[in-house]
């Protein structure tokens, strides 16, 4: 690794942690794939862990002398470079108070595809059009901690990449494995002809509750959740084999996409 003192945080080498917002850098590459940022030793310990190629790292100065940082050095190749810049330098960068001190650019590694993911698979979630990374990234978490295969999710979703999905997700979405759906794609279909029962999570009419023994039978469930401000499509909940909720109280009629993903899981995933 090159270790290179930066005095300029508008330094043109530091253009990938400076110029690029998310959208930009998913297109970084195009047409040959994208990078991505990942921040804080553990998320980017996930990330190097799932293979990702580091492209250069940025590091406060005194981080950059912890145990922990130079442990997530320790194998990387001569060619990266490393940028390491003071506190007052780099604190110019929006949010670099979350990172603890270490930022890393990686190429975006290849995504599984989605038939080769399904056939490997039994219990799986999907994300359609969720579109908070937030969200995003705390439903991965339960995934990771709760037994879930994988993830897969629709174009409209955000990206488990994203910066704050990732940090969410405590590096997570380098664990489980996911992929997206083809735009415009019937995934309804496609998860039946792969033998997989769908439930979809919405308030309606003829929706059984979560703890129903019928949801404990298929050997193959998929479960869907919608994004925060128009739920699922009608024609998904028509397609699907059960429409489900978590029975509320005191007149609360839904949790939050994250909370009700983590007690989905603990139901339906047990062992």
């Amino acid at each position: 690794m090159k270790i290179i003192k930066i005095e300029d945080i508008n330094d043109s080498r530091l253009d990938i942690f400076t110029k690029y917002n998310e959208a930009q850098l998913f297109h970084y590459f195009e047409p040959n794939g994208g990078a991505f940022i990942a921040e804080t030793p553990e998320v980017i310990k996930r990330a190097l862990n799932r293979g990702c190629e580091p492209m250069a790292f940025l590091v406060e100065e005194k981080a950059f002398d912890t145990q922990v940082v130079q442990a997530l050095m320790a194998d990387i190749e001569d060619d990266v470079n490393i940028f390491v810049a003071r506190l007052e330098v780099i604190n110019k960068i929006t949010g670099f108070n979350l990172t603890r001190g270490v930022l890393v650019a990686c190429k975006r590694p290849d995504l599984p595809q989605v038939t080769e993911l399904l056939e490997g698979s039994k219990k799986v979630a999907i994300l359609e059009d969720v579109m908070n990374p937030t969200n995003v990234g705390a439903i991965f978490r339960s995934a990771a901690a709760l037994g879930v295969d994988a993830i897969f999710l629709t174009k409209g979703s955000a990206d488990p990449f994203y910066r704050r999905a990732a940090r969410v997700a405590m590096g997570t979405v380098f664990q489980v494995p996911w992929t997206y759906f083809e735009k415009d794609s019937d995934y309804v279909k496609i998860l039946h002809d792969q033998g997989y029962s769908v439930a979809s999570m919405a308030l309606k009419d003829n929706a059984i509750s979560l703890s129903s023994p019928e949801l404990k039978e298929p050997e193959k469930l998929a479960v869907v959740f919608g994004t925060e401000s128009t739920g699922i499509k009608a024609s998904t909940i028509a397609a699907s084999d059960f429409v489900t909720i978590i029975p509320m109280h005191h007149g609360v009629d839904s949790l939050n996409v994250a909370a009700a993903s983590a007690v989905t899981f603990w139901e339906l995933c047990k062992k």
